[in-house]
């Protein structure tokens, strides 16, 4: 009696079973989506294996089983002991694929089994995330000691550099999620802060111009300076005052006849200002602006180095789609077309949807990669505005619920996993969305538990079932 009692506590109440309902919602509906994406005029069975909706349901089948060995054969303690070795596994794998692997669409990120391919970034999420949460949770790790933000640097930079080399983008990108996972235990809010203020200067330097972005530099590094020390009047007019004379830099400089591009000319000015912020910073022992001088320093070195980042490491595609975005380039029927026909796609649906399997777009593969990448505009057009809300809700309620669990952790280990997964799940879902919608470059990314893929699938069933009997481990005494 006392052992049933036992299970019955340790089965239904330790798990979360909430967590698990919402990731096979999401399963499913994607798998719905799949079919209504190849679904034509002559529709064959959910389940014909010649198809994708088959495959997939060759994959969810598969990704149940590892779900079911994750919660119910392997100990959990296992995952945070081999946290080093798995990460050196799949690192040696990113790297063999670079030179073993197949290209696909311009990256060679995959393993080719016959009719099954592989692709190593998709598991290395997972390593990346046991490996960071092995570190974070050490006893005295600190991240105001410089030893400990290397080790965290080089847990999550190896991998994302190995993925650029493999011209998988999108993949790479969603290590910058890992920074809000450090935000979280106790890494300066000023480096999100940072990233954020590469991300605009070098937006600035591609739509605007190199002085645009120099301005805009000196205005937000003054703003900053006169907002720490306390808002003063005279101060405030002084900034005013520096940020409109070099606004009016270049029509001064074409008055007065100087040779000298008013570009290089603000260059020399912001150093020699630099150069005695940074003497006065050091004088008066003021680190804010010490840092402000470096970030100075690092804004002049971006801004000039935009253009040579742009055409020669990006490659030809990724320029395109970049310049699509912001505008640069009008390109409807070449490298903007699947983000036009997915944003007509996801426009024709409107608030209620066509209705299931009656989505022109979707019947007649307007959109390419619509089971894939593209998955998001099939919900758009055949659920309209609800589903996508419905759909979106619950990735929202999936991340929460997941973070509500992880706080509620006293293993910093499980705590600082969970965040890694909420992470991983909030980058790729906000980077789809946004490229199916226009807002982002279209870098090839999948929708969590919903695009087409076994590769992804699997992966986010690991990284989520692991933090389920993770967070079962605690539980399943209380």
């Amino acid at each position: 009696m006392i052992i049933q009692i036992f299970k019955s506590r340790s089965i239904k109440h330790s798990y979360d079973w909430k967590l698990v309902g919402i990731y096979l919602v999401l399963v499913l509906f994607g798998l719905a989506n799949i079919y209504a994406s190849i679904h034509s005029s002559n529709p064959s069975s959910v389940f014909d294996l010649s198809t994708r909706s088959g495959m997939q349901c060759l994959w969810i089948a598969s990704s149940l089983g590892l779900a079911a060995l994750i919660l119910f054969a392997l100990p959990a303690r296992m995952w945070e002991s081999s946290a080093i070795p798995l990460y050196i596994v799949v690192g040696f794998l990113l790297f063999a694929v670079i030179f073993m692997g197949v290209e696909v669409k311009g990256s060679r990120s995959w393993f080719s089994f016959g009719a099954i391919r592989f692709q190593p970034a998709e598991i290395s999420k997972i390593t990346t995330s046991l490996l960071l949460a092995f570190v974070m949770s050490r006893p005295g790790f600190r991240f105001s000691s410089l030893k400990d933000l290397i080790k965290v640097g080089m847990v999550v930079g190896i991998p994302m550099l190995i993925i650029l080399g493999e011209s998988e983008t999108g993949s790479a990108l969603v290590y910058v999620g890992f920074l809000f996972v450090m935000y979280r235990e106790g890494l300066t809010g000023w480096l999100l802060a940072f990233l954020g203020f590469v991300i605009l200067l070098f937006i600035m330097t591609l739509t605007a111009s190199p002085y645009a972005a120099l301005v805009t530099l000196l205005a937000i590094l003054l703003l900053f300076n006169l907002f720490r020390k306390g808002f003063r009047i005279d101060l405030a007019f002084l900034a005013l005052g520096i940020i409109l004379l070099a606004a009016f830099l270049p029509a001064i400089v074409n008055a007065i006849g100087i040779s000298l591009g008013p570009v290089a000319i603000m260059t020399l000015l912001l150093l020699c200002a630099g150069a005695v912020a940074l003497w006065i910073g050091y004088k008066n022992k003021n680190r804010f602006l010490t840092y402000s001088t470096a970030a100075l320093a690092a804004g002049i070195l971006l801004v000039f180095s935009t253009d040579i980042i742009f055409n020669k490491v990006l490659q030809e595609h990724q320029r395109k789609r970049i310049e699509v975005l912001l505008g640069i380039k009008d390109d409807p029927s070449g490298v903007g077309y699947n983000v036009n026909q997915s944003m007509i796609a996801i426009g024709s649906g409107g608030f209620s949807g066509k209705g299931y399997l009656c989505g022109t777009q979707t019947t007649y593969g307007f959109v390419p990669e619509q089971s894939t990448d593209f998955i998001f505009c099939t919900v758009g057009e055949e659920w309209g505005f609800l589903g996508c809300i419905a759909v979106i809700g619950l990735y929202v309620l999936l991340i929460w619920r997941i973070i509500t669990n992880a706080e509620r952790s006293r293993e910093h280990f499980t705590r600082i996993y969970g965040y890694c997964v909420a992470a991983c799940l909030f980058m790729h879902l906000f980077i789809n969305i946004g490229m199916t919608i226009g807002l982002m470059p279209v870098i090839g990314i999948p929708l969590p538990m919903m695009s087409y893929g076994g590769s992804s699938l699997w992966a986010f069933t690991i990284l989520i079932f692991i933090f389920v009997v993770l967070d079962h481990q605690e539980k399943k005494y209380f």
